[in-house]
């Protein structure tokens, strides 16, 4: 659903990447884990995927087992190699089993011959035997040569582990409302320097046309010194908001999506880390107010922060209206 464009005291901004024209939006702008949501056409696939970037960016499981996919795949062709020349080149194989034996046999020599452990009771004999193995080893050398900088890559990439509520929330703010959301890290790790920027972006109706804008949300603290506990952002909704010309019913049904953008400096890394994030109007709770997630421990010695309860909050008058909870 838009609404009739309605003039806004903050002024649209052009410069977020995504262009005005609604009609060619498929769903959301930016995903949850901070990708935009978008699919390139045009030019051939090995032209438009890094697969130096798609394999740091993977997630875990699915990395390992490319891994052991690849590593599998090519054990079984070069298996297939030495069968197809004969397994009577690889001294050491009793010739006297059967056919799957005998290809185990060629498949776990492969195996031994591009993790270049080589154990001894079976080698090569023969020029083109020979030739085959000595190129198994070297693909083995330079697989997994690219595999450990892979590793090393993904393990050392500076990562903000920062998690975000799961609703952004309107709540009673001083003599009025506010948009908030919250966000901590997650991981042993010190964020300082931190920064934030939203932006929303609205479906309004300019002369019976329906079109997107982004307008900044002007944030109470934009940047506090350090993250050490959970931060919740706030836009004060006032006359400058351009929130502010809508209803409660507009809020609740207008299509809009807030896009978060926190940048931090990471004192481990001695590097600066970024993530985004977005919430659409289903994640939007109307009338309710965070509840309180670190509290002091039992001996009063430290500080405990409740992860779990990030997203935890409860429903609160606000002025005249009822809480309603958007699901």
């Amino acid at each position: 659903m838009a609404v009739n464009h309605r003039r806004q005291r903050s002024k649209n901004i052009d410069n977020t990447g995504f262009g005005p024209n609604s009609n060619v939006e498929g769903g959301r702008l930016v995903n949850p884990d901070g990708s935009t949501n978008l699919k390139k056409r045009g030019i051939p696939i090995w032209d438009r995927i890094s697969v130096y970037h798609t394999l740091l960016r993977m997630r875990r499981g699915h990395f390992l087992l490319a891994i052991m996919l690849f590593y599998t795949a090519t054990n079984i062709t070069f298996a297939g190699i030495y069968f197809f020349i004969g397994v009577h080149n690889l001294s050491g194989i009793d010739h006297s089993q059967s056919v799957f034996d005998e290809v185990m046999a060629a498949f776990f020599f492969s195996s031994q011959t591009l993790t270049t452990v080589g154990y001894g009771h079976v080698a090569p004999t023969g020029l083109l035997t020979n030739i085959v193995a000595s190129t198994e080893s070297l693909i083995g050398i330079l697989t997994f040569a690219v595999v450990t900088g892979l590793i090393y890559g993904r393990f050392s990439r500076p990562r903000a582990f920062l998690r975000f509520s799961e609703n952004m929330l309107i709540a009673p703010y001083k003599d009025g409302k506010a948009l908030m959301l919250r966000v901590a890290t997650y991981k042993n790790n010190h964020l300082t320097e931190v920064e934030a920027q939203l932006t929303i972006a609205l479906h309004v109706n300019e002369n019976g046309k329906i079109v997107t804008r982004f307008y900044p949300l002007n944030l109470e603290f934009a940047k506090i010194n350090s993250l050490a506990l959970s931060w919740t952002m706030v836009h004060h909704i006032t006359e400058e908001s351009p929130l502010y010309v809508y209803s409660k019913e507009e809020l609740i049904n207008t299509w809009m999506e807030v896009l978060v953008y926190v940048k931090a400096f990471d004192d481990h890394f001695s590097n600066t880390v970024q993530q985004r994030t977005s919430y659409t109007r289903h994640q939007l709770v109307y009338g309710a107010k965070f509840l309180p997630m670190f509290e002091r421990s039992q001996d009063g010695d430290y500080t405990v922060l409740e992860l779990d309860k990030l997203n935890l909050h409860e429903p609160v008058q606000l002025h005249d209206e009822q809480p309603v909870p958007i699901n």
